[in-house]
Formats: structure tokens, C-alpha cells, sequence
């Protein structure tokens, strides 16, 4: 006789407390739980950062990503401070954002969505839960949400109070970040003036001027048609959505609201979460909050994650198997992507799994300079996408995009690019808290990258659409 097959295990009913019940990793000793609980309970009366209706669209945008029919360009802070909050930061990084996916929606004559590491991206994980200096051991800083990153008991102490200030520095944050998108900051004629400005300067302005010059044709010649900002808000506004690692579970159970349109559950701290490789585990308590929460969510994947796990995550956080729902992002390092990831995106086909696939060439390519500093070379972030998207063609897959981090500021934290940063001049300007990150410079080079890589793609695209086409000889 053959096998029964087995039968799913019928998942225990969610609340926005239950993650409660599982192990719960990376996650800070509060010292005091009355004032965490005074908190929390602050925070459940406070309003909501975004709204249902928000997320809703991006999961939307996120399907059509899944489809083939869009790009995800998800980037920002590595982890934001309280002590670098300032509105000329916040407008920088939203900036190179908007000019990295206009050349790319130039590219490849698709629609980027954008999503911000932004508005709440306070807590980070950390390789080893405490660092000893000079026989002294303290905590290790996790985020400005939950400690200092001075080396002082003080400083390290997790203080629950940091979460009311993240909340409300988030709270500013997007007031800003949405008066740049609807305000006309984000006029297309605005953005490519920034670029071409950005080519004219550049060390390799040759390899870029024709795509800006085509770009500011296109836009000339729209003008000459009446389509203006004036005429259209396509031209002058934008969709910007926010995301973080959803790591500090307490505040973002405190952020979760039932949604009055659906009667379901959303984490009003950001419109996209994701869980990171520390705590994907399929059993843990990071796990068990995202699976119950309507946002678009994701979970990194790293050259650690078996194939079977991914699996169980999946099914796990998408269940429905729901087109824009769940984001999967790669985050090998270039020397390992060819090995680790096709085995996953085979196993994702074949069960016919609908995922939005993203790249993440940031976490597996850090490294340690001689003088001690966190950083990452430039070629090896360009290599790693690279050979993301040539992969993906080859299993006959849609690489989505990239998830980047990445700033505004003219800082020196990533080595190499167009400018030759070298080890020697990461002291300069040195800024980061946590991991190092493209300046804006790279950040566009690598934009431009990007697009020869989409453009060379859609190009073969679309000569086998016309060999299809074609009639037989002699027909």
C-alpha cells in the first residue's frame, strides 16, 4: 500500500503576545520589567507610524517585484543613532535613493519599488552577547533602542526608555521622509539634475553620460508634450515605504493594532519587516511574531540556512503562498553565492513557491582593516550582485533586488569605487555605529552598474521575444 501522506500540524492560534512561549535570541536583559511594561504600555497609546492601507500597497508592489514586472530597491542605515538625527541626514539618504531608482526604472523600463532602512531601524544583532576592554566586560551595543555605544555600565545598560525616543525619532523621520515624496522634492526633473550633476564630476562620467543624457531627453521630451509635475504627480511624487529588522520584539508587539478595514493584525512600526540570520529560526519567537502579522515580511538568507529550514519558513510566514508577502534575501558573500544559492532558488521552484527573491552584498563581504576597522571592498559588493542576477537568469528566476546599506553622507566606510577609497583613508570619515556603509558616490556607481546589468538583460529579453516572433524561412 502506499505511504499516507503526512498531515500538516494545524499551527496554535497567534496573538501579538505568543512569541512569548518560544526562545527568543539576540534579544536584551532588561533589568528592571515594571519599567519595560510602564513602556510598552506608553506605546500601545500612541499612534500608529504608518497605516494598513500603506502596507497593503506594498505588499501589491512587492507581488508585481515577484512577477517579474518590478524592482525592489530597498537601502539605508546600517543602524540609525539618536546622535546623527538630523533632517539634512534624513534628506541625503532619501535623495540617493530616489537617483539610484531613477536610473534603474530608466534601465530597465520597469517600476522600482522603493523601501527605506529607515524610521526604525534602531536595533542590530551582535556576534557575541557581551565585549570585554581592558579586563572590563559590558554588553555589547545592540542599537540606540536598546543601549549606548559608549563603553560605560551606564551607556550599556538596556534602557527601555530609548524605546519611547526611537519611537518618536521615527515619528519625525517619516513626517519628512513624506513631505520629500509628496511635497515635490521627488520631481523626476529635480532627481536627474542631481545625477547629471553627479556624472559631469564623476571619474567615469564617460561610462554613465550617455544613459543621463538619454534620461534628461526623455524627461525634455515629456515636458514638450505638457507632461510636467504641474500636469502629472507621477512626475512629482513618489511611493516610499519604510522597513527595519524587526529584533526588539517588545516594541514591536507594542506597535501592533488591529487594522479597522480588515480586522487584521499589523506592526504600525514600518510598512515591511524582516527577521535577520541570527534569528530565522523556524522555531523561534522572531519567527512565531512575523508569522501572524498582515505587513510584507522577509527573512535573510545566509550560506548557514539548510535548505529544509528555509522551507519550513516559508510555509511557516506564507502559508497562502500570497504573491508579495514574503521577501527572500540573500546574503552569501560573493565568494560563496555560487555555491549556496541555486540549491535554494531550485528548491523554491520546485515547490512552486511564490517569493520575491532580493540581495542582500552588504553582510557577507565585511572584513577587518589593519587598523581595525569594519569594512567592505565595493568590487566585491558589485561581484556579489552580479553574479546574484546571472544565477538567477541561468535557474530561470527573477532576481527582484538589492537590499543595500547605505547613507547620504560623504563618508569613508566602504573601500574601493570610481574615488579609490583605500584602507588608509577609512579614518577620515569614519562615522558609522555598527557596519560600514556605501557613501553616496558608491552608491550611485553602483546604480549604474546595476542598470547595465538590467538594461544587457532586457535587451536579450527582448531579441528572444523577436526570434519567437520570427517566421520560418521559405514560410
Amino acid at each position: 500500500m502506499p505511504a499516507k501522506a503526512a498531515k500538516k500540524t494545524k499551527p496554535a492560534p497567534w496573538t501579538p503576545d505568543s512569541w512569548k512561549s518560544k526562545p527568543a535570541k539576540q534579544m536584551p536583559e532588561y533589568d528592571d520589567p515594571k519599567e519595560l511594561q510602564a513602556v510598552e504600555d506608553t506605546l500601545r497609546n500612541y499612534p500608529p507610524l504608518v497605516f494598513a492601507g500603506e502596507a497593503r500597497r506594498l505588499k501589491k508592489s512587492l507581488a508585481k517585484v515577484a512577477e517579474g514586472q518590478a524592482i525592489l530597491l530597498q537601502g539605508g542605515d546600517c543602524a540609525e543613532s539618536f546622535a546623527e538625527f538630523h533632517p539634512r541626514n534624513i534628506r541625503d539618504t532619501f535623495r540617493v535613493i530616489l537617483q539610484m531608482a531613477v536610473v534603474m526604472t530608466f534601465a530597465a523600463g520597469m517600476p522600482v519599488v522603493k523601501v527605506g532602512r529607515i524610521a526604525g531601524q534602531f536595533a542590530k544583532p551582535r556576534s557575541d552577547a557581551a565585549e570585554t576592554r581592558n579586563g572590563v566586560t559590558l554588553p555589547s551595543y545592540k542599537g540606540d533602542i536598546i543601549n549606548g555605544p559608549d563603553f560605560t555600565k551606564e551607556s550599556r545598560r538596556p534602557n527601555p526608555q530609548r524605546i519611547v525616543q526611537a519611537y518618536n525619532q521615527s515619528a519625525a523621520t517619516l513626517n519628512l521622509v513624506r513631505a520629500f515624496a509628496h511635497g515635490g522634492y521627488a520631481d523626476l526633473h529635480r532627481v536627474n539634475k542631481w545625477t547629471l550633476d553627479f556624472v559631469k564630476g564623476h571619474p567615469l562620467s564617460g561610462r554613465y553620460q550617455d544613459l543621463a543624457d538619454r534620461l534628461d531627453q526623455a524627461l525634455a521630451f515629456m515636458a514638450a508634450a505638457g507632461i510636467t509635475g504641474e500636469t502629472s504627480h507621477q512626475i512629482r511624487e513618489v511611493d516610499f515605504f519604510t522597513s527595519h529588522e524587526a529584533l526588539l520584539l517588545p516594541y514591536e508587539q507594542a506597535l501592533t493594532r488591529t487594522d479597522s478595514t480588515t480586522g487584521e493584525p499589523y506592526d504600525v512600526s514600518a510598512h515591511m519587516l524582516w527577521i535577520g540570520d541570527r534569528t530565522r529560526q523556524p522555531d523561534g519567537a522572531h519567527v512565531e511574531f512575523l508569522r501572524g502579522v498582515k505587513n510584507p515580511i522577509a527573512f535573510k538568507c545566509g550560506p548557514s540556512l539548510p535548505i529544509d529550514d528555509m522551507m519550513r519558513l516559508i510555509d511557516i510566514l506564507n502559508p497562502e503562498n500570497e504573491p508579495g508577502r514574503l521577501t527572500l534575501i540573500g546574503r552569501m558573500g560573493h565568494d560563496k553565492v555560487e555555491k549556496f544559492l541555486p540549491p535554494l532558488i531550485r528548491a523554491v521552484k520546485k515547490q512552486g513557491r511564490i517569493v520575491t527573491w532580493c540581495c542582500d552584498p552588504m553582510h557577507g563581504n565585511t572584513r577587518t582593516s589593519t587598523a581595525g576597522y569594519k569594512t567592505r571592498e565595493f568590487e566585491n559588493i558589485l561581484s556579489e550582485v552580479r553574479r546574484f542576477f546571472e544565477i538567477h537568469y541561468a535557474e530561470g528566476s527573477y532576481p527582484g533586488g538589492v537590499h543595500l546599506e547605505l547613507t547620504g553622507q560623504d563618508v569613508t566606510e566602504c573601500v574601493g569605487g570610481a574615488y579609490k577609497i583605500t584602507d588608509d583613508k577609512l579614518s577620515e570619515r569614519y562615522h558609522t555605529h555598527c557596519d560600514p556603509r556605501l557613501n553616496a558616490s558608491q552608491a550611485l556607481e553602483l546604480a549604474f552598474l546595476i542598470a547595465d546589468e538590467l538594461r544587457a538583460h532586457y535587451v536579450r529579453r527582448r531579441d528572444q521575444a523577436d526570434d519567437v516572433d520570427l517566421p520560418e524561412k521559405g514560410g
